[in-house]
């Protein structure tokens, strides 16, 4: 692999725009090409972030310049467009949710095992610093055996039945979009598929989940989550020990601050992190050190625990039946 890995991006929507900008940012980066389901925006894209090639998703694909492809595409089309870069041997990192159960999530993984691809889901959340800090205490027994642990990621956004978010077609779900979140936070502290699963999803208008709660109860703890498009809230994240407890500051999923508290409640010790760009960048630093070092999977965010949270979601969604 040379020093400069080559991305491809499938998509060109918010999150992209995002990501490339982090892709800037890192000296060690370059866009190679760009595809969009519209021309138009392809060359909109391409022209702000210099990249020399607007393609279509099948000549992105089987373009010979690329390492990796980033695809930020509607969920609904994730599983069609990773196996068309494991179809071309093409290394993936896919925005989350990769798909909408999991059935295709576990056909995506084997195949990209079979041709020895790597493979694995943008959960940028699992690679911010204060994320990592948290977890550090945890494994070092500062906050002792969890008990409990409470993250919320809800906030007001008006109706639109022309976005993404709302349109069920395009994969539309607050469960699959905001709820992975504190799911995927749950199970990096409590482990993969807990022993009990409780859920309620609240749809709208075009038949998409707008809100929704879940409770996850595992054999020495609990997790409790409240998600959605209708309430505005701190969304913090609190990991109570029976010696302590960690708190995430808002935006618990990329915030900079993480707290540490002893069974007292009394403050021990408080982490500030300086985001260099806009925290894309570190996740984008693994995907780089993976290939690197020719890694299929990331240590930090492997597919098994992508395949736990679809696991959950999936029995959430499956209980509103």
């Amino acid at each position: 692999m040379k020093d400069t890995i080559r991305w491809g991006i499938m998509g060109t929507g918010r999150i992209a725009h995002s990501f490339a900008k982090a892709l800037d940012f890192t000296g060690d980066a370059e866009i190679a090409a760009v595809a969009s389901r519209s021309k138009e925006s392809g060359e909109k894209f391409a022209a702000e972030f210099n990249i020399p090639k607007v393609l279509s998703y099948e000549e992105l694909c089987g373009a010979e310049d690329i390492d990796v492809i980033y695809i930020a595409t509607p969920t609904a089309c994730h599983y069609d467009n990773v196996k068309m870069c494991f179809a071309n041997n093409k290394n993936v990192l896919c925005e989350k949710a990769v798909t909408e159960n999991y059935r295709t999530l576990a056909e995506l993984i084997s195949i990209a095992r079979e041709k020895d691809l790597f493979f694995m889901e943008a959960m940028w959340m699992k690679f911010m610093p204060s994320f990592r800090q948290a977890l550090k205490w945890y494994r070092d027994g500062r906050i002792g055996e969890i008990k409990a642990i409470k993250a919320d990621f809800s906030n007001v956004t008006p109706f639109d039945p022309e976005d993404r978010l709302f349109k069920k077609e395009l994969g539309a779900s607050a469960l699959l979009d905001l709820g992975i979140y504190p799911i995927s936070f749950f199970t990096a502290f409590l482990g993969g598929v807990p022993e009990r699963i409780r859920g309620t999803l609240y749809k709208g208008k075009t038949g998409a989940d707008l809100d929704g709660q879940v409770t996850l109860e595992y054999k020495n703890g609990f997790a409790a989550t409240f998600f959605g498009y209708d309430a505005e809230n701190d969304n913090n994240a609190v990991i109570i020990g029976d010696k302590g407890r960690i708190v995430l500051g808002d935006w618990f999923f990329f915030t900079d601050n993480v707290s540490l508290f002893d069974e007292k409640a009394e403050l021990v010790e408080k982490r500030s992190f300086l985001t260099l760009c806009n925290g894309y960048e570190y996740e984008i630093a693994e995907v780089h050190d993976c290939l690197r070092y020719g890694m299929r999977e990331s240590k930090l965010n492997p597919t098994k625990d992508t395949a736990a949270v679809m696991r959950i979601m999936e029995e959430v969604i499956n209980g509103q039946e």
